[in-house]
């Protein structure tokens, strides 16, 4: 019976009696008791221990069940009721909870310690719990040494066995090491740690590294509550450890407190031994870091085994497992001690700037053996910029850091030449770049092959050749243009590479051969150098395989890279570099070869202080609003206010404002003081004044990119410059980090793509960035105010013209790609490549129309963006108000004119205009502009009697808005800095470029040498000019925002100028038939009422130019008319010259014909009617999209009725119509009634009655005849139809 039972029985009524499990409170040698529960019980049948609380309820049962048939005899007369454990009812395994949880102590012996195999004897006293399942034997292992021999060197093999081997041994829990499986993607990590999973099977356990060496996870050790011997992640990360004590007390099998979810904590000691495999360096922070004694780290040797063969060895191995067990222990037992003074080189120069650094500067620390602080510092700073280290170390630190490379430090010491320094290091620590001997010294004694020389001839023939150490990860440290170190100037027993001089051609005989054991073999190899022609060479890495060196004077080129199996010919020539490292050689100078070796086969900004500091700010609020300063939210509130008024009044860059619900929902809760709170809550500055400034990084390549949200699936594709995109498949916030340090450009991304990017760097979830998405583009709210500036620029914030990327796509010709996934659904992962597809067609998209826009539109906001002294991701009004204003920009030097009077509220300082800035009879009433009876509106006046008319001049003003804004001093004593805009491009216009350079104290000069660029400076001026009367009509905070002017006073200053010009024109007896905010059309025009208009206008601070004369015009509404020019010779005769739309290399350039509205400026339609000019293809395709639901296109031409055929578009697509019977389509769009939810497809407009076929298909398939010219033949009608309601159709478009 177990011992800490005793069945019992009571008769709780009459008649009936109660078998029941009666659990003792004492020691126990078949229960145990570990963090105040069950831990486990002794099974005497399987003779094993069992961690299976369902196992102990079944051996209480067995208990009861043997005891109620025993004694069946002695209650014949009672019914007998059985209290068994697996009746929840019965109340028995309640008990049995109380009994284990509560009642009981701590008491265990940790099971499985060591391996206990198929065929091992264990008793009760062992503490097992499980077996392998496999036998241990000396057997041999052809599968495992073919696996490991071809993954791994020999020397890295040893590792992996030796690891194995401690395990085997049960010696691991006494070892203070852990293995990390260091290299790239698919070179056989992942297969050993299989075949590890296979050998420890039920040992094992899974952990998460990045887990381990976080600072903040309770849990961090629950997944080694069951003690395992070995633990195992395929594809760890520990490249960003934050704290490694819970990492190195694990791996020294220090006692530890464990924490299990819903469980009281209780102490260990953990027997795990660690394997991780790994795509990134460890991050070893200092030379002092614990995980450098405790860390071996395993390199690939990337030899691949070809598919059929690696099935066939994987199944095989299966059976070997016993085999590698005995093998592995031999090894161990050979040097346990193997290990003890092992280095991680590589993955220190991998992770440690600091240690490259030194390494960088090996020879010089070794030669001089002490160096001053100051000289190293220097030394430091200098690698620093040459090695684009971002974050190094303070001097303090540096001071530290340092020591560890030396045996010896003094604060002042005297040099040997009487010279006394301050913080002088000596005695330098060349061990700590050398690793220890892993491996028997091979003996080369007894063999006819003398290697036995140490100075090398090799390093005198190229003594001069550039040189340069290796990197951890065996590469180059720095790029051959950088390197001025020679191979004379290093230590060539460290592996380096040298590269080759041109005129010579080098090459390397190397000789790797194995024995029957597949251990490489010096004898072997040494055997079969001999028999080449005698030269120098050299002892391999390991030290067992020969590498033979030869001056070629054969074409290497034809050389095969194979002369037999296990003998390889490596070719160096031509400036290509040689990776070595000099161990043994002989004294054999190098020989020259011609022939005898066999020939070839003929046949892939940002400023992060600015990130930091907010992230650090959020990270406060968040800390508050869970009470983890103070218990109570007035306090909590209260210390949020102060964090926030300190991050404003330090001048920090930062916007909090999507965490304000957060915050008040927050003072809602409290109790007591929840005005007071909500009160304190209004006062919170949540946002600093200024956005965050972009940094330009270093690296110059443009890397353009998209994001694609979904609540289940984050993807973002980037592409270098002229290189392939690269995919991201929900990116980890490390990626997006390492990403946006590069030079960023999309499309729109300032308001959508860098704050998904910022927020995934917050290590937002998926679900978290699709909230976030969603509200951006629904709410227009939640974006972060370092955000915007973490990419380079913006393309759709820096064109002239505003339109979607799919409208670019295909204004410029480029494929066209939709996604039909809504992005309110998850995505199935089937699709997910789909979706990177998409995404990378933007990205593709987005580098094309750069590439279109850099020298025209870019190049003006490269210019806009040196003028203002800001970068060209700063926005077009940021910029113009930094042109204008300056650092000024509270709006307390804007000046307010009332139209009526004339009179100005001016600032201090400032003088009145001169201009005439009154006009009588105005008023603003009712929200409106009234003058002379006619309401001018807000934005300009516009006014039109539609008609024929002819010989009718187009004046129009020349920058009318921006003229207004300076007679009417609107930006006070800055005015002057607006007024120089407009000058400049005045002076550019008439090449005056001496006058323009004066300008903005010169700053202009560097543009004005050449006509090109002068050119783009004009159109660079221009945008801020335009941008000024958006910004000071926009009804939102801005520098230019006046809240005096509800009136406008800019566009109303030029519509009161209108309105009086207009009558005094009709008062003189002509016709302005046509006005246009700041353009006016006259009906037969005289050259006398032409200059009194600019004569006019002059009165008013105006200039009128009279850009065009038409010979006929019809004027079909306010904003729609054709018109004919007249021609150059009738111009010339009635006024003297030539207006410019009249003269002749405009009227070549763009025709005679005009039309405004999109009736008539139709290709075909415009064409056909009007100039007369050919009509191809391209006139025939139409760009249609829906702005409410997706365009879709139905090929149910043939099917029954009823019966459809959808074929998903996207919102805009470019499609031509198509005659019946030849393969179209039906245009429709889909809709959703919003009341019943119900989706039903409807005709697009205009395209109903007509089939439809997406215009890059058409070309594509070469049915361009195809094309439905019915469809367009009816709009010509339609366009006949109003022109002929004013007049004569044939006569006007003759």
């Amino acid at each position: 019976m177990l011992d800490f039972l005793r069945v019992a029985t009571r008769q709780p009524r009459k008649g009936v009696l109660e078998i029941y499990p009666k659990f003792i409170f004492d020691h126990s040698s078949d229960l145990m008791i570990r963090g105040g529960d069950f831990y486990a019980i002794w099974d005497e049948k399987k003779n094993l221990w069992s961690t299976d609380e369902l196992d102990a309820a079944r051996l209480i049962d067995d208990e009861l069940r043997a005891y109620t048939k025993s004694h069946a005899n002695d209650y014949s007369d009672l019914l007998v009721q059985v209290m068994y454990m697996w009746d929840t009812d019965s109340g028995s395994v309640d008990k049995w909870h109380k009994f284990v949880q509560k009642q009981c102590r701590d008491s265990f012996h940790l099971l499985d310690e060591e391996l206990t195999f198929e065929n091992t004897i264990v008793t009760k006293e062992s503490y097992v719990s499980k077996r392998l399942p496999y036998s241990y034997e000396n057997a041999p292992t052809p599968a495992w040494d073919e696996i490991i021999g071809t993954l791994y060197s020999q020397e890295e093999r040893a590792k992996l066995e030796w690891a194995i081997g401690a395990i085997v041994t049960g010696e691991s829990k006494n070892l203070q090491k852990f293995i990390v499986m260091y290299g790239a993607p698919k070179t056989g990590k992942s297969t050993i740690l299989n075949i590890i999973q296979k050998l420890f099977d039920g040992y094992w356990c899974p952990f998460d590294a990045k887990v381990l060496g976080s600072s903040n996870s309770s849990f961090a050790l629950e997944a080694f509550r069951g003690n395992p011997l070995v633990a195992i992640q395929h594809d760890g990360d520990l490249s960003r450890i934050e704290d490694n004590t819970r990492l190195n007390s694990l791996v020294s099998h220090e006692v530890m407190t464990v924490n299990e979810k819903f469980k009281s904590s209780y102490a260990a000691r953990f027997n795990t031994f660690l394997f991780m495999g790994t795509n990134k360096p460890v991050r070893i922070t200092d030379a002092k870091s614990g995980i450098i004694r405790r860390l071996i780290d395993v390199s690939p040797s990337g030899n691949r085994i070809p598919a059929e063969r690696y099935r066939e060895l994987m199944e095989q191995v299966k059976f070997e497992l016993g085999g590698i067990a005995a093998h592995c222990k031999t090894v161990y037992e050979s040097d346990p001690h193997m290990y003890d003074e092992y280095i991680p080189l590589a993955m220190m120069g991998a992770s440690n700037s600091f240690y490259n650094f030194v390494l960088d500067n090996f020879d010089k620390f070794k030669q001089d053996d002490g160096i001053s602080m100051k000289q190293a510092w220097e030394m430091y700073k200098n690698y620093n910029v040459e090695a684009n280290v971002t974050y190094g170390y303070s001097q303090m630190l540096f001071k530290e850091e340092l020591k560890s490379y030396f045996k010896e430090f003094y604060e002042r010491i005297t040099l040997e030449n009487g010279t006394r320094v301050w913080n002088y290091y000596k005695g330098f620590l060349t061990e700590k770049f050398e690793m220890p001997q892993t491996t028997s010294t091979v003996d080369i004694s007894d063999v006819n092959f003398p290697m036995d020389c140490t100075e090398s001839l090799f390093d005198k023939e190229f003594a001069d050749c550039p040189a340069q150490y290796a990197t951890q990860a065996g590469t180059p440290l720095k790029k051959w243009s950088d390197v001025s170190t020679k191979l004379s100037d290093i230590s060539t027993n460290l592996l380096h590479y040298v590269n080759i001089p041109e005129e010579r051609n080098v090459i390397f005989i190397d000789f790797d051969l194995k024995d029957p054991e597949g251990n490489k073999s010096f004898k072997l190899n040494a055997e079969a150098a001999s028999k080449w022609p005698k030269t120098y060479a050299e002892l391999s890495k390991g030290g067992e395989g020969i590498h033979l060196v030869y001056y070629y004077t054969g074409d290497t080129s034809k050389l095969s890279t194979l002369y037999s199996q296990d003998v390889e010919i490596k070719v160096f020539t031509g400036g290509s570099s040689m990776r070595r490292r000099l161990s043994r050689c002989n004294d054999i100078p190098i020989a020259t070869i011609s022939s005898g070796l066999p020939t070839k086969e003929v046949k892939q900004v940002v400023d992060w202080t600015g990130f930091e500091n907010e992230k650090h700010l959020r990270a406060s609020v968040a800390r508050n609003l869970l009470k983890k300063n103070v218990p109570y939210t007035k306090p909590s509130i209260d210390l949020i206010f102060k964090d926030l008024e300190r991050a404003y009044n330090s001048g920090m860059i930062y916007d909090l404002t999507n965490m304000i619900p957060d915050v008040q929902a927050f003072a809602l809760r409290s109790s007591h003081n929840s005005q007071y709170c909500l009160k304190k809550v209004a006062q919170m500055k949540f946002k600093s004044d200024e956005e965050a400034e972009c940094k330009d990084v270093s690296n110059d390549t443009l890397v353009f990119f998209d994001v694609e949200v979904f609540p289940n699936l984050f993807v973002v594709v980037y592409k270098p410059r002229g290189k392939p995109c690269v995919r991201l498949i929900n990116p980890t916030s490390y990626q997006i980090e390492m990403l946006c340090k590069m030079r960023l450009v999309g499309f729109n991304n300032r308001d959508y793509d860098n704050h998904i990017l910022y927020a995934r760097m917050m290590k937002y979830s998926n679900e978290e960035l699709y909230k976030l998405s969603r509200s951006i583009i629904k709410d227009k709210r939640g974006k972060f105010g370092s955000a915007y500036n973490l990419s380079y620029t913006d393309i759709y914030d820096f064109s002239s013209t505003k339109q979607s990327l799919k409208k670019w796509e295909i204004a410029l010709g480029i494929h066209h790609l939709e996604l039909e996934f809504p992005w309110d659904e998850p995505v199935p992962e089937e699709a997910w490549e789909k979706v990177a597809k998409y995404c990378e067609n933007d990205v593709i998209s987005t580098e094309a129309l750069f590439d279109h826009l850099e020298h025209t539109d870019f190049l003006a906001r490269e210019i806009l963006a040196d003028l203002a002294g800001m970068s060209v991701n700063t926005k077009t009004n940021d910029l113009t108000a930094q042109i204008i204003f300056g650092a000024d920009k509270k709006h307390t030097q804007l000046v307010y004119t009332h139209l009526d009077t004339g009179e100005q509220e001016l600032p201090p300082g400032v003088e009145p205009s001169k201009e005439i800035n009154c006009f009588p009879g105005y008023e603003f009433k009712d929200g409106k502009n009234i003058f002379r009876g006619v309401d001018l509106g807000r934005g300009g006046w516009v006014y039109g009697e539609p008609g024929m008319y002819a010989n009718a001049a187009l004046l129009d003003i020349a920058s009318m808005h921006p003229n207004s804004a300076v007679a009417l001093m609107f930006f006070g004593r800055h005015t002057e800095n607006f007024k120089q805009l407009l000058q400049a491009r005045i002076y550019i216009k008439h090449k005056d470029y001496e006058l323009a350079k004066k300008l903005f104290d010169c700053k202009l000069a560097k543009y004005l040498d050449d006509p090109k660029t002068a050119k783009q400076l004009s159109k660079a001026l221009k945008i801020p000019i335009n941008a000024v009367y958006g910004l000071t009509s926009a009804r939102f905070e801005n520098p230019f925002y006046d809240k005096r002017n509800v009136n406008n006073i800019v566009a109303l200053r030029g519509a009161l100028f209108m309105k009086t010009l207009f009558d005094e024109v009709t008062a003189k007896g002509f016709k302005i038939f046509h006005v246009k905010t700041d353009s006016i059309k006259i009906a037969d025009a005289t050259p006398e009422i032409i200059q009194f208009c600019m004569d006019f206008a002059q009165k008013y601070g105006y200039t009128f130019e009279h850009e065009a004369t038409y010979e006929k015009i019809c004027l079909v509404n306010n904003a729609v008319y054709v018109a004919k020019a007249a021609t150059p010779e009738w111009c010339q005769k009635t006024y003297g010259y030539l207006p410019e739309e009249n003269e002749p290399s405009y009227l070549e350039s763009e025709g005679y014909w005009t039309a405004t509205g999109t009736q008539f400026q139709i290709p075909y339609v415009f064409k056909t009617l009007f100039s007369k000019q050919p009509v191809d293809f391209e006139d025939k395709c139409e760009v249609k999209s829906s702005k409410e639901g997706a365009l879709y296109l139905d090929f149910d031409e043939g099917l029954p009725e009823g019966e459809h055929s959808y074929r998903f578009v996207g919102k805009v697509g470019q499609f031509t119509p198509i005659k019946e019977g030849c393969g179209g389509a039906r245009l429709l769009a889909k809709r959703e009634d919003k009341k019943t939810g119900e989706t039903k497809f409807v005709g697009a407009t205009g395209t109903i009655g007509y089939r439809w076929m997406e215009s890059e298909v058409v070309r594509m398939n070469n049915k361009q005849d195809l094309a439905d010219d019915s469809y367009y033949i009816s709009l010509v009608d339609d366009a006949k139809d109003a022109i002929s309601k004013y007049g004569d159709f044939e006569w006007f478009a003759s």
